[in-house]
Formats: structure tokens, C-alpha cells, sequence
């Protein structure tokens, strides 16, 4: 295993990794509180035509109108004070294709998390979003040639109105949530990927987004599109520093898999624990379409975050792998929505949670087979492991199966890891933290194997650190 760590290029996720930062000099500072004047900047600032701006300023209309989800783990949003945030920080400098182009502090900044060492391997792309915006991009000349666009929303609007703009906000529209009508006020930053017809791209592209401000809000916006028969697997890493006051991440997701394409989309978030993690995240899959979902969540205080395919396609499929942990004083609200719209459509959601000393972790899911299709299938496994006597998990699935034949199976467990299974372990040489980690490493292990390699080592490694002095 020593050979294969190595050689795979891997995003560090050591907890104190992402604990840094540095001096705060932005040439653009939207400053603290959201109102008209703070989306007009943002849209001034980044050039856009008057059609975003009117987009923009429709969604602070609907965030300003719509309350908190009642569905959502509401209880620690009302600490969120929105009148205290800042929504736009940007250093200014031009993004660079080369590395060497960076500017210095933002360059010690990817480096400390491990980007040098991504884009200097094989790579097919990498896009680094510091704050507001992207700060590095590149793609290999290769992948231009097939066709395959992939840049920052900024630019994907900017240059492929074309194409952005006949998918953009339609997957998930202004109204679907607060914070997604929140996003849709303020976004900036985040990925543009269009795989073109019949290409498949032969390596994961990845992104790297990074909050170094205090009091700050990151809102990026990810569209990707696959075409008919396009193949692609998109990998996101996720780090804060540790400051006192909250900060906010509100991200939106959209995902178009259009004829026979495939979508991998995996992410591995490791916020810090004062970071509230507010996420929307959804597929539409066409005819024979396949989404999946990879999604690990540790770290945040409060993570609210629901993949969902709505399979619109007949014989389209999703599926959703995720693993939570909640350590001391976290939620990890997350789970995971299938809308079987089309017939012969298939799901499947696997989901594994740890909770550790007061930590909760929370699956909220959603399978739905109206009485207009049939032959649909669903297969959903939910496990928890609580490691402590005060540890907590919840299961809430909402389950609607319609129609003729349809199938849904779902199946739930939780299990203690018991003193006495530590006790037997340590009585055969394991170390107090051997034992805890063994044990834990086997409950997630089956998942853990469906990550790219370039994560699995590394989310193995992470895990055996949030074990050290759970017990006891």
C-alpha cells in the first residue's frame, strides 16, 4: 500500500491542513451585509450582461421573501446572521494557466493543500477557487482538442452563453430553497464542464474550493453537462481555516446527463468546524443516463446536503454513496433524493454515518415513483455506528412508490461500538486507538473502496485521526 500512496495524487485532508491562512488583500470587497447594491457590485465587477444582474437580483427577492426549510435540521440556523456576512472577495489578479503565474500568497496557499502536486500529475484538469473566485486554471491541450470545456462559471458565461444559459438555473431553479435562491443572488466562482458527444475523458476533473476570510460567504455555481454518450467523473475538495465567528457555504450543483452519458461527480469536504455547509446538489438523467454521487462529509459545524437525481429518462439510473462523520458538536444532516420519473428507471443510495462524543448524524432521504411509471426499482441501505454513549443518529425517509410494478426496499441499522469489542481487540496486542480504528475502518471499508484511489488512502487516514481519544 506504501507503493500506491506514493504514486497517487491525492488532496491532503489532514484536519490541521486546512487550520491556516493569510492576510486579507482584496481589490474587491462587496463589504458586510446583503442587500440590492451588494449583487450590483458582484455583477459589475464581473462584467455580466444585464440579463444575470436581473436573474440576480430576482433571487434576493426570493431569498428575502422565503423562510428557513422546515424540512431541513433548521435549529442551528437562526446563529446564521446574514446581516454580518461578506458575499464578494476577489484579489483581483487575472486568473493564470500557469502555476508559476500565481501570485505568491495564494500560491502558498494550494500548496499547503496539495494542488502543485495534482496538476504537476496526470491530471486532466484543476480549478483552484480562492474565496469569491478562481485563482488557477488549466487544462491539458488534449482534452481541448476533444472538444471538452471546462472553466469557471464566470468564464462558461461569459464565452458559451450558448450553452450555459439553456441549462443554467434550470435544474434548480431560484425558488427550489432558500439557499439556493440565496446562490443564485450572489454565486460566483465555481466549475463550467461540457463533454461533448460520444467523448469520454480519459481522467477525473477536479476543483479545489478554499474559504480564507473571516465572516465570509463562498456561493460557487457548478453546471455540467454531459452530451449524449459523454463520460466523465468530476472529483471537489473542500477546506476553512478555524475562525471564531461562523462562516457560510452555500453551494449549487446542476448536472445535465443528456442520452446514454455517464456522471461521477465525487467530494470530499473537510471544513472547518465553524463552517455552516448548506448545499444543493441535483441530476436530471436522460434516456439510459447513469449519475452517481460520491460524497464524503466530515468536518462543519452544520452540514444540510441532499444529492438528487430526478430520472427523467426511461431506463436512466442514479445512485448516491456518501459517509458522514459528526464529531464533537457537529451535525451531519445529509442523505440523498431519487425522483423516478421516466419507466424502468433504477436507484440505489448507500449511506454510512460515525458519530462520535455529542456528534449527530442525520440521513433525511426522498424516494418517489408516481402512479405514471412502472418497473422502477429502488434499493436503499442506511448504517450508523455511534461510538459514544451521548452519540446520536436519526433516519427519515420519505417514501412514495406508485404504479404498477415498482419496487422499493429500504433497510436501516445502527450499532454501539462497545467497550467490550475494544477490550477483546486490545486483549489480542491492538493499541486503545488500533482497536477503534480497526473497527471503524471495517464499518466504512465497503464505501470507502467505491472512492478513487487518489481519496480512499487519504479519507482512511482522516478517519483514524477523528478516532484518536473517542472512547472512553
Amino acid at each position: 500500500m506504501a507503493d500506491a500512496k506514493e504514486t497517487v495524487t491525492s488532496l491532503n485532508l489532514d484536519r490541521q491542513a486546512g487550520n491556516f491562512s493569510y492576510a486579507e488583500d482584496y481589490a474587491y470587497d462587496a463589504g458586510v451585509g446583503l442587500t440590492p447594491e451588494v449583487v450590483e457590485y458582484i455583477s459589475k465587477v464581473k462584467g455580466e450582461d444585464k440579463w444575470i444582474l436581473d436573474f440576480r437580483l430576482k433571487a434576493l427577492d426570493a431569498f428575502t421573501r422565503m423562510k428557513n426549510p422546515t424540512h431541513w435540521a433548521t435549529k442551528r440556523l437562526d446563529e446564521l446572521d446574514f446581516s454580518k456576512i461578506r458575499y464578494y472577495l476577489a484579489k483581483g489578479a487575472r486568473k493564470t494557466r500557469s502555476w508559476d503565474e500565481v501570485p505568491e500568497d495564494v500560491k502558498k496557499t494550494f500548496e499547503r493543500l496539495g494542488v502543485p502536486e495534482q496538476e504537476r500529475a496526470f491530471l486532466a484538469g484543476v480549478e483552484a477557487q480562492f474565496d469569491s473566485e478562481s485563482a488557477y486554471s488549466n487544462m491539458k491541450a488534449h482534452l481541448e482538442k476533444m472538444g471538452v470545456i471546462f472553466v469557471d462559471s464566470t468564464e462558461g458565461l461569459m464565452k458559451y452563453p450558448e450553452i450555459f444559459r439553456k441549462y443554467f438555473g434550470k435544474v434548480i431553479p431560484i425558488g427550489d430553497n432558500k439557499y439556493s435562491a440565496l446562490n443564485s443572488a450572489v454565486f460566483s466562482g465555481g466549475s463550467f464542464i461540457y463533454v461533448p458527444k460520444g467523448v469520454k475523458v480519459p481522467q477525473p476533473l477536479q476543483a479545489y474550493f478554499r474559504i480564507n476570510a473571516e465572516s465570509f460567504g463562498q456561493f460557487e455555481r457548478t453546471l455540467i453537462i454531459a452530451d449524449e454518450g459523454a463520460e466523465l467523473m468530476y472529483m471537489e475538495g473542500c477546506t476553512a481555516p478555524r475562525f471564531e465567528t461562523s462562516t457560510l457555504h452555500s453551494a449549487v450543483v446542476e448536472l445535465v446527463a443528456l442520452k446514454g452519458a455517464k456522471i461521477q461527480y465525487v467530494t470530499v469536504q473537510n471544513w472547518s468546524d465553524n463552517v455552516f455547509n448548506l448545499v444543493t446538489k441535483r441530476a436530471v438523467a436522460h434516456e439510459d443516463a447513469e449519475v452517481r454521487w460520491i460524497d464524503c462529509n466530515i468536518g462543519s459545524g452544520l452540514t444540510m446536503k441532499y444529492p438528487a437525481v430526478v430520472l427523467k429518462g426511461r431506463g436512466a439510473k442514479g445512485e448516491v454513496v456518501s459517509i458522514a462523520l459528526a464529531n464533537k458538536s457537529q451535525h451531519q444532516d445529509t442523505g440523498a433524493k431519487m425522483l423516478h420519473m421516466a419507466d424502468c428507471t433504477s436507484s440505489n443510495i448507500i449511506s454510512k454515518s460515525i458519530s462520535i462524543a455529542d456528534g449527530r448524524a442525520s440521513y433525511r432521504g426522498q424516494v418517489y415513483m408516481p402512479p405514471s411509471v412502472s418497473g422502477c426499482r429502488n434499493n436503499t441501505v442506511c448504517d450508523a455506528l455511534l461510538i459514544n454513549t451521548n452519540s446520536r443518529t436519526d433516519t427519515y425517509p420519505a417514501v412514495t412508490c406508485s404504479g404498477e410494478n415498482n419496487f422499493v426496499q429500504h433497510e436501516a441499522s445502527v450499532s454501539k461500538l462497545s467497550e467490550e469489542q475494544i477490550f477483546y481487540m486490545r486483549s489480542r496486542g491492538l493499541s486503545e486507538k488500533e482497536a477503534v480504528s480497526l473497527a471503524v475502518n471495517g464499518f466504512v471499508n465497503d464505501l470507502v473502496k467505491q472512492f478513487p484511489m487518489e481519496y480512499s488512502v487519504e479519507l482512511r487516514r482522516l478517519i483514524e485521526m477523528q478516532m484518536e481519544g473517542s472512547v472512553g
